[in-house]
């Protein structure tokens, strides 16, 4: 459910938590990660008058605020979810679907490479690795051997 301290992070900001704030907020936090869609037909359940243009310019400043962020999980809408304190990569099982979250931790060896052989700083919360998760790789069985061996 939506935090106190965010109602007090939008007014510190000059911001108040609307309805419409607060109800795009708990769908988020209620879908994890979510299209603007189906945050809308989340946000219908309770308000019917809310339509995808008051979602999108939500979704929009709650993002510059900090309070949620968006990945590309695919090649559709971007998914929505609350911004935690730390980041984290999505690994994107192409088989189920399933979304897997990983601390940024796990590719420090990767983003310092990128930063001293390019001088690239990465944004790695809009990150996602595409492949198969532990469940649909035992069900595939082993990778051929591309060298045939």
């Amino acid at each position: 459910m939506v935090s106190t301290d965010w109602k007090t992070d939008l007014r510190q900001r000059g911001y108040r938590l609307t309805p419409q704030r607060q109800l795009v907020l708990e769908a988020v936090d209620a879908l994890e990660h979510a299209t603007p869609d189906e945050i809308l037909s989340q946000v219908r359940r309770t308000a019917s008058g809310v339509n995808i243009s008051t979602v999108y310019r939500t979704l929009e400043l709650l993002e510059e605020l900090g309070l949620v962020s968006h990945a590309h999980l695919g090649h559709g809408a971007p998914t929505y979810h609350l911004a935690d304190r730390h980041h984290h990569i999505h690994l994107v099982c192409r088989d189920c679907g399933n979304v897997i979250e990983a601390d940024v931790g796990v590719v420090d060896d990767f983003t310092a490479k990128l930063r001293d052989t390019f001088g690239f700083e990465t944004d790695m919360k809009h990150f996602a690795i595409f492949g198969r998760c532990a469940d649909c790789a035992a069900k595939a069985g082993p990778e051929p051997d591309p060298a045939g061996a």
